[in-house]
């Protein structure tokens, strides 16, 4: 039997009432990603064992001012920073990777326009000057618990401080010629210093020189950590989780 005109229109009411608050909360978040924090995970463990694979973390847009890189899908190539200011030496950065912009990175900011970076014997030196770093002992990559490690407390000034993993002597990465950092540009490197691409290599391979357009916002917080194993498509793994890294800040 068909709908009376009277029954289609409070049918229409009911369509609209339980799907307009469901359509603002989908408009909402999606202006929070775009302009305020954007969630990522980190794929791999290049930034161990301060990010380890797994950590769902949040993206702060804000901290950098914004530009076609802060978009969802949005090209960086030849766009300004709106309200721009400044990355600082020690922050850890998500950003679209020069060579191809589809792929979404992290690594720590080491280079500043200006700067001058090299890697000597492992040793990290600016501007000419040696980086502090403590030897803390021997240890194992948190994400490869059968790769053997030296842990480094590595000093950047300004009570930045943090642990790097250094996998032995005379590795590819350990020792550099001087790298001169252009302007509008950063030099990245991830924690895990021997099993990360970065800014020690070409654009080719690794990262080279970071153009300030394609950063995407500064990695604040992890707001949780799956375990080996947990995965979004698996619901029955979505609670086995690292409970001392829940909402844990960004060194």
């Amino acid at each position: 039997m068909a709908m009376t005109q009277a029954q289609t229109h409070s049918l229409w009411r009911e369509i609209i009432s339980f799907g307009m608050p469901l359509i603002v909360g989908l408009l909402v978040a999606t202006v929070l990603r775009i302009v305020a924090y954007q969630p990522f995970t980190i794929p791999s463990s290049s930034m161990s064992p301060g990010l380890l694979t797994g950590d769902y973390i949040l993206v702060s847009k804000f901290a950098y001012g914004w530009s076609a890189a802060s978009l969802p899908f949005g090209s960086p190539e030849g766009t300004e920073r709106l309200m721009a200011s400044t990355s600082e030496r020690g922050d850890v950065v998500v950003f679209r990777l020069p060579r191809d912009p589809s792929q979404v990175w992290i690594k720590r900011v080491i280079g500043l326009p200006g700067d001058t970076v090299q890697m000597r014997d492992g040793q990290l030196l600016i501007n000419g000057s040696k980086v502090p770093h403590t030897a803390l002992g021997p240890a194992f990559d948190l994400d490869e618990p059968t790769r053997p490690v030296e842990a480094f407390e590595e000093q950047l000034g300004g009570g930045r401080a943090y642990i790097t993993y250094d996998g032995g002597p005379n590795l590819a990465g350990d020792n550099t010629a001087p790298i001169h950092v252009p302007a509008g540009h950063y030099l990245m490197m991830g924690d895990n210093r021997d099993n990360s691409l970065d800014g020690r290599w070409g654009p080719e391979t690794g990262v080279g020189f970071l153009p300030a357009s394609h950063i995407v916002g500064r990695a604040e917080r992890i707001a949780w950590s799956w375990k080996p194993g947990a995965s979004l498509v698996k619901p029955w793994t979505w609670l086995n989780l690292r409970g001392d890294r829940l909402m844990k800040p960004i060194k």
